[in-house]
């Protein structure tokens, strides 16, 4: 595949511009169809990625491993405590050596703090593409697979769609902010009007909150916020309940400097918060036509009931899981 795009690093869709995530959707609608026919589209012909994943995936990991293959590459699954990585080399080396090696980079790094940076290291000194597999702000592919779904069940104009984007309980772990982070920073370039709901103890990163109120601005959506889980449900055509911790109470240095008391203040003030559910009675006050999503795996029985996740009337997610490989597929073909 000729590309104007290769060696374009993919680190967050809010560094591309629209026309080019336009190419990107293109591109990942013609191989879902290819796929689904069974066409072979080996635009990657004996290519390496190599993904170096400092926590668990499902859905990132085999999106990428299952995409490169079908490509006509081979993706390196790597772990952080199988590199020299572990022993403190550097991330600057790291890109160096690898893109010698190979075609793309991809690492998964969510530390609070961290992981942006050291994708950032990685795509300065890297000579190939360098892709975020999730990092704590951003978390790209999973941003393009939200937008394709958005548009296969509601079409390309998105103008006036009303999305809820709202905090759930879970208590499994504190997880990122980068799934809303980058649903609110992209959404609103397509004209969606989007809500977000969260306790005011679980705030998203003010910068990125700032940044998404230009974007919606500029793209013609808008943003609000609100402290009101039923509020925000109202009339809403699309709503993903989604957990993310309290990382945007705390700055950066706050939470580097005395992380266990963060922690410990996040967990207290969780427990506050256990009704906040997408069920039965939250979604009657949604649109008659709702759509859940959800980037998975959803906290069963905490963030959404299973009446509303396995309705097929109402959730797409599988729909939202599926759309990973295509966007994955896309901006590999694209970018290496």
């Amino acid at each position: 595949m000729i590309s104007d795009l290769k060696g374009k690093h993919f680190l967050s869709c809010d560094f591309w511009t629209k026309p080019e995530l336009d190419i990107a959707f293109d591109t990942a609608f013609d191989l879902k169809e290819k796929f689904k026919n069974e066409t072979p589209t080996r635009y990657l012909q004996d290519k390496t990625l190599f993904m170096i994943f400092f926590e668990q995936s499902t859905r990132t990991r085999n999106s990428m491993e299952a995409g490169m293959t079908q490509l006509g590459g081979h993706a390196h699954d790597l772990t952080a405590d199988k590199m020299q990585i572990s022993h403190g080399e550097a991330p600057k080396d790291t890109a160096i050596i690898l893109s010698r090696m190979g075609h793309g980079i991809a690492s998964r790094n969510c530390f609070y703090g961290v992981g942006s940076e050291y994708l950032k290291e990685m795509a300065a000194y890297s000579k190939k593409p360098v892709m975020s597999l999730q990092d704590d702000i951003y978390h790209p592919f999973q941003g393009l697979a939200d937008l394709m779904t958005i548009f296969e069940h509601f079409g390309k104009n998105t103008k006036g769609l009303k999305v809820t984007v709202s905090w759930a309980y879970a208590d499994t772990h504190s997880k990122p902010l980068s799934v809303p982070q980058t649903q609110i920073l992209l959404f609103p370039r397509y004209g969606i009007d989007v809500t977000v709901a969260h306790p005011k103890e679980f705030p998203l990163t003010k910068s990125i909150v700032d940044k998404a109120l230009k974007n919606a601005e500029e793209g013609g959506g808008s943003l609000k916020f609100t402290n009101n889980m039923d509020e925000a449900f109202e009339g809403a055509q699309i709503v993903i309940p989604k957990n993310w911790g309290g990382f945007g109470y705390y700055g950066v240095n706050e939470y580097l400097s005395n992380e266990d008391a963060c922690k410990k203040e996040m967990k207290s003030n969780l427990e506050k918060y256990k009704s906040w559910i997408c069920d039965e009675k939250r979604i009657k006050l949604a649109d008659k036509n709702v759509k859940l999503m959800h980037a998975l795996p959803a906290d069963r029985g905490h963030e959404v009931t299973d009446e509303i996740l396995d309705n097929p009337e109402i959730s797409i997610v599988f729909d939202e899981a599926e759309n990973r490989l295509h966007t994955a597929k896309s901006i590999m073909a694209l970018t290496m």
